[in-house]
């Protein structure tokens, strides 16, 4: 059995808390750039008979640690 489904955390949790463990022991400006892809947003786009109307951003995540 895997140790992080022995823990009891998902795949995606145990990706996110090692993720999250590699960016905090990079160098300072190193994980300024790391810390720009963890941030995530969600962007809604509007299709009408197939074809793509219209985008907008919908919510961000604007993580600053």
């Amino acid at each position: 059995m895997s140790a992080w489904k022995a823990a009891g955390f998902s795949y995606l949790q145990y990706a996110n808390i090692c993720a999250k463990a590699l960016r905090n022991s990079l160098k300072e400006d190193l994980r300024t750039v790391a810390a720009q892809r963890d941030r995530n947003g969600l962007k809604f786009a509007k299709w009408e008979k197939g074809q793509q109307k219209e985008q907008r951003f919908v919510a961000t995540n604007s993580k600053t640690e």
